[in-house]
């Protein structure tokens, strides 16, 4: 399985924003929105072998991760509203620090960046870091992390300094984006292509 966290720093944390303003009342849940269209869509079909995990920090109650698990999601479209209808869905639901279904692929707990990180072998993503087709494919890690629009806030880049760090290329792009280059990569390996 491949993974992607991304962290929304101002995303709403309560089921009550509105569908109509992600940017605004949502706490820019629209980027998150297209992290994970990015991180779960083939054209005609979802990524099964794929989970998304955002980690929502905006108010009233910061501190909640919502995963999208590729392999049992059923009926998500790739559009903003769908999605964000579904982080609602996750956010009504009353949780605690061990991952509560809240729909078929659609998780949710309590938790901080801290908590999260030793789940999977994480690689984090950064302009400076190691050029990603540099990487041996022994070495490609099976999960990685993201930021909203947002740089990583000093005790994000506390937990994350022993962390290997990863570029993308000489441009820095949307978190949306560097998923889908990011997957890309990873097909390309897969498969042989060249």
């Amino acid at each position: 399985m491949t993974s992607f966290t991304v962290i929304g720093h101002t995303a709403c944390t309560d089921a009550s924003f509105s569908l109509q303003d992600l940017p605004g009342k949502g706490g820019r849940m629209d980027l998150l929105c297209r992290a994970v269209a990015s991180s779960l869509f083939l054209s005609h079909g979802i990524r099964k072998d794929t989970i998304c995990d955002i980690i929502l920090l905006g108010p009233p109650n910061p501190g909640r991760i919502i995963r999208f698990d590729g392999s049992v999601l059923r009926s998500l479209s790739p559009d903003e509203r769908n999605i964000a209808s579904y982080i609602k869905k996750a956010l009504s639901v009353p949780v605690g620090k061990v991952f509560r279904e809240a729909g078929p692929g659609l998780f949710t707990r309590k938790g901080t960046l801290g908590d999260h990180l030793d789940e999977k072998r994480y690689a984090v993503l950064d302009e400076s870091g190691t050029d990603i087709r540099k990487v041996d494919d022994e070495d490609m890690p099976d999960a990685f992390l993201l930021s909203d629009n947002r740089n990583f806030s000093d005790d994000e880049l506390t937990c994350t300094r022993d962390l290997p760090r990863y570029s993308l290329g000489p441009e820095i792009v949307h978190a949306d984006h560097a998923i889908t280059l990011i997957l890309n990569e990873i097909d390309r390996r897969r498969s042989g292509w060249n």
